[in-house]
This record gives C-alpha cells, sequence and structure tokens, in this order.
C-alpha cells in the first residue's frame, strides 16, 4: 500500500526537537543554524502488500540564552524564531552547555506496512528506550519508540483499488492499493500491522 498518510504519521519535527530537549536538556545575539535537511524513501517487494517508508530529517538550534536556576534554555532554530524548555533532572550534564552551543538532532522515523496472513504478530502496545550521555561527557542522547497498530480489512473497491480498515477505537480509513498487487487475492477480515519506529539522536557542538 503508499499513501499511508505520511502527515498523519510524521509530526512537526521542530516540535519532536523541542520535545526530545525537554529530557535532554543572559539573551544573545546569535546566527540562525543551517536550515534542516530531509530525506526519504520507500522500498517494497513487487506483488506483496505493503513495504517500508523512511524520513530522515537532520535539524539544528542555537542556544542563546540559559536560566540556570531553572533549568530552562533557549533556542533559536533555522527558521529564525526562538523557543524555551525546560530540562528534567535526568540530562546530568545541564552544566556544560553554553551560549553559542548548537544541539544538533537527527529524526528518524520508519513505517512498516505489511498483512499479518498467519496471525503471528506481536500484540500492539508501545515500546521506548533511552540513552543519555554519562555523567562528565559531551551532552547527548539517543531516544528511540516502537508503537504497532493492527487494522482489520472491512471493504475492497477493486474498481478503485482501494481498501478500507477499521482501527481500534471505531476508527477507519480508506487506502489506495498499489498497481501490483492482485486484490482478487486479498479478502475482508485479513490483518494489516502498522509499525512505526522513531528515534531521535542528539548531540551538543561547540562553536
Amino acid at each position: 500500500m503508499r499513501n499511508l498518510s505520511r502527515n498523519a504519521i510524521f509530526g512537526s519535527t521542530m516540535l519532536l526537537l523541542t520535545a526530545t530537549l525537554f529530557a535532554l536538556l543572559s539573551c544573545t545575539t546569535a546566527s540562525p543554524p543551517p536550515p534542516a535537511e530531509q530525506t526519504g524513501s520507500m522500498a517494497y517487494v513487487e506483488g506483496v502488500p505493503g513495504g517500508v517508508m523512511v524520513n530522515t530529517v537532520d535539524i539544528s538550534a542555537r542556544i542563546t540564552a540559559i536560566d540556570s536556576a531553572n533549568r530552562k534554555v533557549t533556542l533559536l532554530g533555522p527558521d529564525g524564531e526562538k523557543f524555551t524548555v525546560k530540562a528534567g533532572p535526568e540530562a546530568v550534564n545541564f552544566d556544560q552547555i553554553r551560549v553559542g552551543d548548537l544541539v544538533n538532532a537527527t529524526v528518524t522515523e520508519e513505517l512498516v506496512v505489511y498483512l499479518d496472513e498467519e496471525g503471528a504478530s506481536a500484540t500492539d502496545g508501545s515500546a521506548a528506550m533511552v540513552a543519555l550521555a554519562p555523567k562528565g561527557a559531551q551532552p547527548g542522547g539517543l531516544m528511540a519508540e516502537t508503537t504497532q497498530v493492527t487494522a482489520t480489512v472491512t471493504e475492497i473497491d477493486l474498481a478503485n483499488r482501494t481498501a478500507t480498515l477499521a482501527f481500534a477505537g471505531g476508527r477507519s480509513k480508506t487506502f489506495h492499493v498499489r498497481d501490483d498487487i492482485d486484490l482478487s487475492h486479498r479478502k475482508v477480515g485479513e490483518k494489516v500491522v502498522f509499525r512505526v519506529t522513531e528515534m531521535i539522536a542528539l548531540s551538543v557542538d561547540k562553536p
């Protein structure tokens, strides 16, 4: 399947960066960081429903102010906008960051879609992993989360080459099916698994 609602799965990269800095982490004039770079790809096997979609964004924000007492950092994004985040107690290297430092984030999101014809897939749910730099090391870290959702095929439209899927909670969505898929071999009641993995790697560069 294609056109898997990329916008619904891939949220705002700047919001992702902001949310991650909450856990990781005297106003001054600073130049904006370089613009964000985004790449994407999709792979599938001819004739096999589903596929893999990968989207990667490299984005940076420059530290323009630090409120040490309240553990807050003001960041300048590549669009010239400033935003403030609060670092939690797990940010053990907060005392190492300085005004002018460049906070770099690589956000990678992978969507895997496949038919669970044997009913062997793991139970739906989420699993997360966080690895932060140890005390005294260069500030940075890695955060990853995988979420799996299974939907049921409720309708197949051969003429328009679409399949309607029902998700938990009563939601349903209609997807276009690739031209190389033989829809006459598919049937209502089949299970489709959506597995989304999001990984964010952070590092700090000194000027």
